[in-house]
């Protein structure tokens, strides 16, 4: 059969900072390769809709499968089902992804017959099998995580081995399109998968049950020499938890003679817990690391159930500048922040060298934050649940508080964007530009042009056609309805009985 895989357009965050090329939906085109079928891809991050119609038109797929990783895409994918059911009725159209598994029946809804199935779960399993019922002619509600009008099939399962496994790059025609700040261009990379935390604004605890697997060295180092780019965003949502395995996939690369830069995502507590894994991988490129501080005081890390000390926090930003790391950090602010207290996060955050990020605390389906909070949204339009927008009520008139926002946020991008941010990377850009890359240089002047308050005000006056299902009333002590794929316990997290203890301490510590 003929698959043509689809992710949605830019989203708001991913016009000034970011444009990352689409892994899953590659893992996913790799999978259904193996199994002996035809995939094409096209991310409309690159392209427009204009081009994915003149490859239905040129190519005509069987099925055509959208990628719904982000709930903001969710009102996109099903204007783009609707239109594509109209100009080819035949065409078998599927959903799968993060959001999309923790929104299935709603999408189904939303397609009004246009949308034939929502795949749960991880995609590389369960896409060779909804092919395999399709050209069999058997009914999709058949597969394990599969969704339709009709009903669900059993509960999705995991990927036997992350090793069987590595992305279809070369479907992807624009790859010198995607870049992550000065990382230009830049590929994306996974060697870990899930989370063993629970943090109360996360949802990738619930979607891989808890769960951490492990790609081994051998499987890491075949998949960075397939890379080109000079950059590598490692996806993994805490990086190098398992100490040993971080120093294994290091010194393969280091034998394998790979030069690459490095930008990744970790934990305060992992990072000084693991100081040598990262030493170790600054020498090997690591540059640039995400670190998710969230709140400046005990009261935020509380209400956010991240169970790092604060303490904890600023040794490792102090740990990471002793090495050089150039670090973003990230802060939630909370609907209900006043004026006084975006003043004290503003001061706060100038007078640090790391670059600060804000993002807004926003419950989305999936997190235990949806059951407690979701039925106090005053939007329930998907393209406002980007972490940009707020969606609870607002302690000040939303006006202020966006301007609040923006303005906090711009204070801290001062020191490192725009004219100041160049003459800094002068070098860099110069390269690139060499090169023909001018994704980062563009991006250095994007702020102020699409961060404005009355930009985010306006989006909020947006006709709506499809509504986010509030959640059901339900304590939160019941979460096993949460997971997307179901908990294995201990025997689903490849990490050492050390390991294990310290992500339970840390679970279970004064701040929860």
């Amino acid at each position: 059969m003929r698959l043509l895989g689809v992710f949605p357009g830019v989203l708001h965050y991913s016009k000034i900072f970011l444009r990352l090329e689409p892994i899953g939906l590659e893992l996913v085109a790799q999978s259904a390769r193996q199994a002996g079928h035809e995939v094409q891809l096209i991310d409309l991050q690159v392209e427009d809709q204009r081009a994915y119609f003149r490859m239905l038109e040129s190519w005509r797929p069987d099925v055509v499968a959208f990628s719904c990783n982000y709930l903001p895409h969710v009102p996109e994918i099903v204007d783009l089902a609707k239109a594509t059911k109209i100009r080819f009725p035949r065409i078998f159209i599927c959903v799968g992804g993060h959001s999309a598994s923790f929104t299935a029946a709603s999408i189904i809804e939303h397609g009004a017959g246009t949308i034939d199935c929502v795949l749960k779960g991880e995609g590389e399993i369960g896409f060779p099998m909804l092919l395999k019922a399709i050209e069999g002619g058997h009914d999709p509600v058949t597969v394990a995580g599969a969704v339709t009008a009709d009903g669900e099939g059993p509960p999705p399962g995991f990927v036997h081995s992350l090793d069987d496994l590595t992305p279809a790059r070369d479907l992807l025609r624009h790859r010198r399109k995607y870049f992550l700040g000065t990382l230009d261009p830049c590929a994306t990379i996974e060697f870990s998968r899930g989370c063993p935390w629970d943090c109360s604004f996360c949802s990738a605890w619930t979607f891989y049950g808890r769960s951490y697997r492990l790609i081994s060295p051998e499987r890491a180092v075949e998949d960075l020499r397939s890379i080109r780019e000079p950059g590598v965003f490692i996806v993994d949502d805490v990086a190098f938890l398992q100490e040993r395995h971080g120093m294994a996939i290091g010194e393969a690369i280091a034998r394998a003679g790979i030069k690459k830069q490095y930008y990744l995502e970790t934990r305060g507590d992992v990072l000084l817990r693991n100081k040598e894994v990262f030493r170790f991988w600054k020498k090997l490129g690591l540059e640039y690391m995400f670190l998710g501080i969230e709140a400046i005081d005990q009261e935020g890390l509380q209400k956010f159930r991240k169970r790092v000390s604060l303490g904890e926090n600023f040794e490792a930003l102090e740990f990471a500048r002793s090495l050089g790391i150039y670090v973003l950090i990230n802060l939630i602010a909370d609907p209900e922040w006043d004026r006084e207290r975006f003043r004290i996060v503003r001061e706060w955050g100038v007078e640090l060298p790391e670059v600060v990020n804000i993002s807004v605390n926003t419950p989305y389906p999936g997190t235990e934050s949806w059951i407690s909070d979701g039925g106090r949204v005053v939007s329930r339009d998907y393209r406002l649940y980007d972490i940009q927008h707020a969606v609870l009520p607002t302690k000040l008139p939303l006006a202020e508080f966006y301007q609040e926002l923006v303005t906090t946020q711009q204070a801290f991008y001062r020191k490192h964007m725009g004219w100041r941010r160049l003459m800094k990377t002068a070098g860099v850009v110069a390269g690139q530009l060499a090169r023909g890359q001018t994704n980062f240089l563009g991006s250095l002047f994007n702020l102020e042009r699409v961060f404005r308050p009355e930009y985010l005000l306006a989006d909020h006056q947006r006709p709506v056609d499809y509504q986010i299902a509030l959640p059901r009333a339900e304590p939160i002590q019941h979460r096993t309805s949460l997971y997307v794929l179901a908990p294995r316990g201990r025997k689903g997290r490849a990490i050492d009985a050390a390991t294990e203890r310290f992500v339970d301490e840390t679970r279970m510590s004064a701040t929860s």
